[in-house]
């Protein structure tokens, strides 16, 4: 109503004001929800992209007069590459592959999510931003060894203040809460603050049909974290940017923004990660920590420096040998250790197979990136050769 009133003030048209105002109940009661719906004909489409900072996610919807069944039936689109730093003003279009969708869970029946890829004008050269299309090619070459990943998402839920600051949810501006111990999985108002947000983030990511396994609040107040697996090959990062989309839209619509830096509040405060959780068919087996130990990790080690460089940016701020991290500088391992590069799992020892655990790559890395080069290590296995590939060094 407040809206109205202004557009017929700044028209300068009292009458149409006052039409509007009297109409403005019927246009709210047309207004039905999506999910409510009844048209089958119709299907809404959300295509959703990684613009040119490789962080961020651009979306806009499509209305098709049909219903899609599978990803091939979705048309290629286009947008101003321009406004998303991934093109100039006089050659801005850049085209969308529908490469993998799943339901959307918030807007309900006839509603999907379409996750692209972002191509140059033809439609063959990758756009900035775009490292699936390197990942893709990796997982293929190491399909063989049939590569299975859990990614440990955290972020910070934060109030934004004035029009570039922000703060974490409930903590008072400028302020500190009591130090870090009872937050970690913790319940109760004053300790799980926000948890709304993942509760309903979780529920909408099952129903979409993402691998989803579950959250947790974490070390610090405000701060979460959600996993994803276990995911198989390109799914891992498929499934991890779908379900940071989700994470995004389910906060907007609480007033809130997700904070991905590595180090958001500096001092005696955790920072976030995305802990990457790796096993192929080889160190599965019986007798897998053998190729954990004996393979892995001198390679793991020999390349600390190429794996740091896609492993999210400022990373250095957290990864400093405190707060459950180790030092950038240096790489180590250790049993059921959360002080060290990479851990080994108690599970993993008690098997003599499984999986391990890399704690460096940051809450912002792209699980593109990190999950293709854990299989560069051996499709690749030489920092040398691993130069020739066409993994890039750095996001």
């Amino acid at each position: 109503r407040r809206c109205v009133q202004e557009t017929g003030r700044v028209h300068g048209d009292k009458q149409y004001s006052q039409f509007l105002m009297n109409h403005s109940s019927k246009f709210k009661n047309q207004m039905i929800p999506i999910s409510t719906q009844n048209n089958k004909d119709i299907t809404y489409a959300e295509y959703i992209w990684i613009d040119g900072s490789g962080q961020n996610l651009r979306s806009k919807t499509m209305i098709i007069r049909r219903k899609i069944t599978r990803v091939e039936e979705l048309d290629w689109w286009t947008y101003d590459g321009s406004s998303t730093e991934q093109a100039t003003t006089t050659s801005s279009e850049i085209f969308l592959k529908p490469v993998t969708m799943c339901p959307d869970p918030l807007r309900g029946p006839n509603s999907i999510l379409v996750l692209c890829e972002g191509y140059l004008q033809d439609k063959e050269t990758p756009a900035l931003g775009n490292f699936r299309y390197i990942c893709q090619k990796v997982m293929e070459e190491a399909g063989i060894h049939d590569p299975w990943f859990g990614l440990e998402q955290e972020y910070f839920l934060v109030k934004n203040v004035g029009t570039t600051g922000f703060w974490p949810l409930g903590w008072n501006n400028g302020g500190f809460p009591a130090p870090q111990g009872p937050y970690y999985c913790s319940v109760g108002l004053n300790k799980a603050i926000g948890r709304t947000i993942p509760e309903t983030h979780m529920m909408a990511c099952l129903k979409a049909g993402l691998k989803f396994a579950g959250i947790n609040a974490e070390v610090a107040p405000s701060q979460w974290e959600y996993q994803i697996g276990i995911a198989k090959g390109i799914d891992a990062g498929d499934h991890l940017w779908l379900s940071r989309y989700l994470l995004t839209r389910i906060a907007e619509n609480h007033d809130v923004s997700i904070n991905l830096d590595p180090k958001p509040i500096k001092g005696d405060w955790n920072g976030s990660g995305c802990h990457a959780n790796f096993s192929t068919v080889e160190t599965r087996k019986s007798n897998g920590m053998d190729m954990i130990i004996r393979n892995y990790i001198p390679l793991l080690e020999a390349c600390h420096k190429e794996h740091i460089s896609v492993y999210g940016e400022n990373n250095e701020q957290r990864l400093t040998g405190k707060h459950e991290t180790a030092s950038i500088k240096e790489f180590s391992f250790g049993e059921a250790s959360r002080g060290t590069s990479i851990r080994i799992p108690s599970v993993t020892l008690e098997s003599n197979s499984g999986y391990f655990e890399d704690r460096r790559p940051a809450s912002n890395m792209d699980p593109y990136l990190v999950t293709a080069i854990f299989c560069l290590l051996y499709t690749s296995p030489s920092p040398r050769d691993r130069q020739k590939s066409r993994m890039p060094s750095s996001a």
